[in-house]
């Protein structure tokens, strides 16, 4: 992929690879089915589970680990893909956030520790529970990296995959949108969400509805550095999140985009120092161009159309190398 740039002198250069035997064009015939899946501390999230199309070589199913504030449906279109190639997926929403979201989200209580602790654990667990004897892997998008590593049974996914990967920091946006940002993300965002009790993401276009707690957390996200200093109870669990993703010991491969404004290449490079034990294979940065696109953006990369042009090289990397 001659427009795909890689960085770091330990990964492989040459950017993804096109799959050998993929088309460009699929089919999106597949509906995932919806259940409901019970968190270890007794809250029920929803989910969707597309099934594999076709007879399955190497044994794998995958969990995708969203953003914040994007519901699973959202991903649906990646995960058809997938399971048409023999990958069945699971999708899963946060709880707060869509098919997971409670009859009203003020007063909810919710936090990122939360959802790594209990809603990443379980949907992780419903598949190694259904899948024994199956490769897992666990695919990220966004803040999403953080719940994939820092469930208490992240090892259980035997590889990894960070897509847009950032840790929310601000200085790590792209400079001309690191000011806007910062006034919507630590201005606008907690002043709201203490008014109402959450943070109304959907009425300004911004995603999905928040909770309070994940939405305040993310507002005090001013400095470099994500792991807190303090004694309160809730800095010390998520110093145990962080260790959990320091610990976590897979091969792994990031996917950035050029033109993403949030999960800038150094805001993926900082996420990626939380997880230290990872093998990074590679780190590839895609642009627009690779995709045929004039823009992909931090959501775009699960888009059809540009996916139609980078999945097939994704699943390429996934296959088993000839010995």
């Amino acid at each position: 992929m001659s427009r795909a740039r890689s960085w770091s002198a330990t990964c492989k250069t040459g950017g993804l690879r096109p799959a050998s035997g993929l088309v460009r064009g699929f089919s999106e015939s597949s509906d995932g089915r919806q259940l409901r899946l019970r968190a270890p501390d007794g809250y029920e999230l929803g989910a969707v589970f597309y099934a594999a199309l076709r007879p399955r070589g190497p044994r794998r199913v995958a969990v995708l680990h969203g953003g914040a504030g994007i519901p699973a449906l959202r991903y649906q279109r990646f995960a058809r893909f997938l399971a048409e190639w023999g990958i069945p997926v699971l999708t899963y929403d946060y709880r707060g956030i869509g098919l997971s979201r409670p009859p009203a989200l003020r007063g909810f209580q919710a936090t990122i520790d939360d959802w790594a602790e209990h809603d990443s654990a379980a949907a992780i667990g419903w598949l190694r529970e259904r899948f024994p004897h199956d490769e897992i892997l666990g695919i990220s998008h966004s803040i999403g990296a953080l719940p994939l590593g820092g469930a208490p049974n992240a090892a259980e996914q035997a590889r990894v995959i960070l897509i847009c990967a950032h840790t929310g920091y601000y200085g790590d946006y792209r400079a001309l949108y690191r000011l806007p940002m910062a006034v919507a993300w630590h201005g606008l965002m907690p002043a709201v969400t203490r008014i109402l009790g959450y943070f109304p993401a959907r009425r300004l276009g911004l995603g999905d509805d928040i909770p309070a707690g994940v939405a305040l957390q993310w507002a005090e996200r001013r400095a470099p550095e994500l792991r807190p200093s303090g004694a309160e109870p809730a800095h010390e669990r998520t110093r145990r999140l962080l260790d959990q993703c320091a610990s976590l010991e897979r091969p792994a491969l990031a996917i950035s985009i050029s033109d993403d404004s949030f999960a800038t290449v150094a805001g993926a490079k900082r996420l990626l120092s939380y997880f230290p034990r990872l093998r990074l294979l590679q780190h590839t940065v895609l642009t627009p161009a690779d995709a045929g696109e004039r823009r992909i953006g931090h959501f775009g990369f699960f888009r059809r159309a540009v996916g139609a042009a980078l999945w097939p090289r994704l699943l390429a990397q996934l296959e088993p190398k000839p010995d």
